[in-house]
């Protein structure tokens, strides 16, 4: 948008007074957040009311990506970036004399997603909505997140995360566009009009409020929709009807069941009331989303058999895939077509991104369960499995092993993985690697039976937050060295590789990253009074924390270094400073475990003078998107050391690559194309490759025991965790100590330990010269392109929604 400096002023000036009555010099910093974030705001609600608008009358296919979570993190910058005001934003209010940056700190990240999985949805908006892709995302407004991570003692202590408390300037509540969603009861069974007819009776119903918060396109005029459901009581009446006969216990414990579905992200499952409010979570905003969609849909006038030439849904791994079953009740039931038309239908619309193949990820619900809480939704699954089964018996006749396995009910279980296959037109892997897997491994029965569903689709990251926003002086720098084209086809940046042995851009690429690694630096000692050397080794792990992405492998091998250091203190190693951030899962001890143990070594090595500061450890508290903006830019190394075969593609990955580090990778994932893009010369490659691991655990050969009773560094290492070194307690790491050793180390953190220690050696070889490591980062900044979200975006869009880009829209009257 066109903004000069003082009509910002004066309109910033005006929305402070209008909004709280305040002048400049009287107004708190929160509320001159609120005033500069509602005018924004305003400032793009126009466009937003003109997209919304324009999709309706034109019949434009649209695609909502429907996804548990949507990690956005701040607005405020991305948003001022994607306008296109932030310089005259931040001019207008420096001459108030308000910081732009400051306000920007104020902002609550919002507490909408946990790791990789919900930041990817946020970066696939961004994209779609720059790209000109008619796309919407659709979720639940969690009132309180997953939850804010205190650390106390080293150990992980969960606290609500209290994000909305001060509001959220960016929503808007839709009263009038509420659903209602139903749940438990039972269905009657008539004949009307000679038609089956199935009755919902005896249900509590549950009322879901949208709340809506706008996409904002780079550089366009177009603004897409992110709705977010919140679940309420259904009325008054009821309420007032049962206060009435004095029975409070019944309608305070309606009110708090209904209110607990948008409570938190992932409640805990590991009984029998969290998996129900799980699966209540995702039939609620599954069946809000759709009734919406359809009731939208159904404004424009055009046929509802033609709906699926007008609408696309995404399902976002298994959480959203009742989505299968819900649109089938909807058009059977509601628009009373036949079965065999809503299926077509209901097919030709779905579509589902796997992302994981660990069977704990790929949900399975008890039959008895989901009969009791979605008894028509059961009755469907039935009939898909029924058809479905017969299918696969028409083809593999008589191999009923197979067709039990494929089943989407077994075992007592319903198998969401296998609904989503089944009831779309398209499966995708996120990674090469990860595709293939899929298709010769976890799902080879179903790639065999729907060969031409399966496709990969890389995932990627929007390069202007992981970019442009995060790391403003590269970015720049990258604008004045190759020009801007790059900011709307990022694939561009390769561009750069011709300036990699350039000594004038090497020692400016340098002289950012120490800037970054200096502020960095500073924000760690205010925050955690630990004094850290900038000019050390900044090595960084940050992500979710579990097993298989192997933050214990890391923990042990700075254990190894500070063993070394302790036996030679004048040993030659460069400074090194290790950064960790991490939530573990409130159920998941073992996850919680390796917190404590990471604090529990940085509590010793940090306060060790006899090794000479050559060692730091730093734990991230409460990692966030925000967080992530802060740590990427001034990383020089980049921990992806997940097992081989387990990290389905990760996205963390790419965002160090494209702000320059290096990256320590096992050949897991996404790093497999990043190897191949950016050359092995400019990555730092260990450990097992999948089909080891595979082979491993398909017919065994591995034995945690003889790496520990062969290598001592190993031997001391493991021992060390039980022999009171790190704590007062023996017992305190004795489930890690047992995972490694009594449960023949699952995830192959021992057999990897000395290729991962030779390739730390390594990073130690290849820093100390400065203009090869110099010219590493500059090829990692050049083939990053590859990885932006655009280009992700574009595949989905033209081999899986059909939906179509359009650069602007038409003026609206």
């Amino acid at each position: 948008m066109i903004l000069d400096k003082e009509k910002f002023k004066s309109d910033y000036v005006r929305k402070l007074m209008n909004s709280f009555a305040e002048e400049i010099e009287g107004a708190s910093k929160l509320h001159k957040y609120f005033a500069l974030g509602g005018l924004v705001r305003d400032y793009v609600t126009e466009n937003w009311v003109n997209t919304n608008k324009y999709y309706l009358e034109s019949g434009e296919k649209q695609i909502y990506y429907f996804s548990m979570e949507f990690l956005i993190g701040r607005l405020l910058g991305s948003n001022l970036l994607n306008l296109g005001i932030r310089q005259v934003c931040k001019d207008g209010l420096t001459e108030l004399g308000i910081s732009l940056e400051e306000l920007e700190e104020i902002e609550n990240d919002a507490g909408l997603g946990n790791g990789g999985l919900g930041r990817l949805a946020a970066c696939f908006l961004d994209s779609m909505a720059s790209s000109g892709i008619p796309g919407h995302g659709c979720g639940i407004r969690y009132r309180y997140g997953l939850f804010e991570q205190k650390i106390i003692d080293g150990y992980q202590v969960e606290v609500p995360d209290y994000w909305l408390r001060d509001g959220n300037v960016w929503e808007i509540r839709k009263e009038n566009k509420a659903i209602e969603v139903r749940f438990g009861g039972k269905i009657r069974i008539d004949y009307i009009n000679n038609r089956m007819t199935f009755i919902h009776e005896d249900y509590e119903p549950v009322r879901a409020v949208p709340y809506d918060t706008p996409v904002v396109a780079y550089d366009k005029n177009m603004v897409n929709t992110l709705r977010l459901w919140s679940a309420e009581p259904i009325a008054w009446e009821f309420d007032f009807n049962t206060f009435s006969r004095g029975d409070y216990v019944k309608a305070e414990a309606y009110r708090a069941s209904v209110e607990a579905i948008s409570q938190v992200l992932y409640p805990d499952d590991s009984n029998w009331e969290g998996k129900l409010l799980r699966l209540k979570q995702q039939y609620f905003f599954v069946s809000a989303g759709l009734q919406s969609i359809l009731r939208s849909y159904k404004k424009s006038g055009l046929p509802i058999n033609e709906l699926n030439k007008h609408i696309a849904v995404h399902i976002n791994d298994t959480h959203p895939s009742v989505a299968v079953a819900e649109l089938m009740r909807i058009l059977i039931d509601e628009e009373l077509l036949s079965w065999d038309e809503a299926w077509h239908i209901t097919t030709d619309i779905m579509a589902y991104t796997n992302h994981t193949i660990l069977s704990e990820a790929l949900e399975k619900w008890p039959v008895d369960m989901f009969k009791n809480l979605l008894p028509r939704i059961y009755m469907i699954i039935e009939e898909i499995n029924r058809r479905f089964c017969e299918a696969l018996n028409r083809k593999w006749p008589g191999q009923w092993g197979r067709i039990n396995n494929m089943s989407i009910i077994n075992d007592g279980l319903v198998k969401m993985a296998h609904l989503a296959i089944v009831g779309s037109h398209s499966v995708n892997g996120v990674a090469e690697l990860h595709t293939e897997i899929l298709k010769h491994q976890e799902l080879s029965n179903f790639y065999q039976f729907y060969p031409e569903k399966f496709n990969n689709k890389t995932n990627g990251i929007t390069h202007r937050r992981w970019l442009m926003k995060c790391n403003p002086k590269l970015s720049n720098l990258i604008t004045d060295t190759i020009g801007s084209s790059w900011i709307k086809a990022p694939i561009e940046l390769n561009s750069l590789a011709k300036y990699k042995y350039d000594p004038a851009f090497q020692n400016k690429i340098a002289s950012i990253k120490k800037a970054n690694k200096a502020n960095f630096s500073n924000l760690i000692k205010n925050k955690y009074g630990i004094v850290i050397d900038p000019n050390s080794i900044f090595d960084v792990q940050v992500k979710r924390l579990h097993a298989y992405k192997r933050q214990i492998l890391n923990v042990l091998h700075i254990m190894h270094l500070y063993n070394k250091l302790k036996e030679n203190p004048s040993l030659d190693i460069l400074p090194r400073t290790f950064f960790f951030g991490a939530k573990a899962s409130p159920s998941y001890h073992l996850a919680k475990q390796t917190i404590k143990l990471i604090n529990s070594v940085a509590t010793k090595i940090n306060n060790d003078s006899s090794i000479n500061d050559k060692l730091k450890v730093v734990f991230l508290e409460n990692y966030s998107v925000s967080l992530a903006e802060k740590i990427i830019p001034c990383a020089d190394v980049s921990e992806q050391i997940s097992t081989a075969s387990k990290e389905a593609s990760g996205t963390g990955n790419m965002k160090f690559m494209m702000n320059g580090a290096v990256t320590v990778a096992t050949l897991d994932g996404a790093n497999v194309e990043m190897k191949d893009a950016v050359g092995e010369d400019n990555i730092v490659i260990f450990g097992l490759k999948a089909n080891e691991v595979i082979s491993y655990n398909k017919y065994g050969g591995y034995s945690s025991w003889d790496v520990y009773n062969n290598d001592m560094r190993v031997n001391k290492l493991i021992t060390q965790l039980v022999d009171g070194t790190l704590s007062h307690s023996r017992a305190e790491f004795k489930n890690i100590y047992e995972s490694l050793l009594m449960f023949n180390d699952e995830y192959f953190v021992l057999k990897d330990f000395d290729a991962y220690a030779k390739a730390h050696e390594r990073v130690d070889s290849l820093y100390r010269n400065n203009t090869k490591w110099n010219e590493m980062c500059i090829m990692n900044i050049a083939h990053s392109g590859v990885f932006s979200s655009d280009n992700t975006i574009k595949q989905y869009s033209k081999d899986i929604w059909g939906t179509r880009e359009l650069k602007l829209l038409p003026e609206m009257d």
